[in-house]
């Protein structure tokens, strides 16, 4: 199987020339790009019922490439959005980074190990029933104990709002 190579050359002035044809000029232009053809797809087997070797076509494949003017850097620079911006400035802000790098990827740790914990309980035939039962009752007394009576209601509301105080930091 013998394998022929052609190039297509891109100029600046968006014009396609054929790495087989002859050249107009006798050297090349420093603007230009030379670009290679894709190989030939892979050739599928012929052992499936309804293919045959006739059906099979040659399928062409060429590159086009088309400059913008920018370079990559300076198109990066401009386009970052305004929660990186803010990332990057808590970041130099940062005294010991060594700190705050342990901790994140201990808590990133954490996280997977917990919920590999959770869905191994989960897997368990019998736990995840009897948790769901322990929920549904823990509910059942918490609406009886809090939120049936209107003055039980008040003091739930009451605690909620000085806990809020509390978080919040406000008198």
């Amino acid at each position: 199987m013998a394998s022929t190579s052609s190039t297509l050359t891109l100029s600046s002035s968006s014009t396609l020339v054929d790495g087989k044809a002859p050249r107009q000029s006798g050297a090349a232009s420093p603007q230009c790009v030379t670009l290679p053809t894709l190989p030939p797809p892979p050739v599928q087997s012929q052992n499936r019922p309804g293919k045959t070797a006739g059906s099979c076509r040659k399928i062409a494949r060429n590159v086009v490439a088309m400059a913008t003017g920018e370079a990559p850097a300076e198109v990066a620079a401009t386009e970052l959005p305004e929660i990186v911006k803010t990332a990057q400035e808590a970041w130099s802000k940062v005294e010991d980074k060594y700190a705050v790098t342990s901790l994140a990827v201990a808590g990133a740790v954490a996280l997977w190990g917990s919920s590999g914990m959770i869905s191994a309980i989960d897997r368990l035939p019998l736990v995840p029933g009897v948790l769901e039962l322990v929920g549904i009752g823990y509910t059942g007394w918490f609406a009886y104990k809090n939120l049936v009576f209107k003055p039980d209601r008040e003091l739930l509301i009451q605690k909620i709002r000085d806990v809020y105080r509390d978080v919040i930091g406000s008198s």
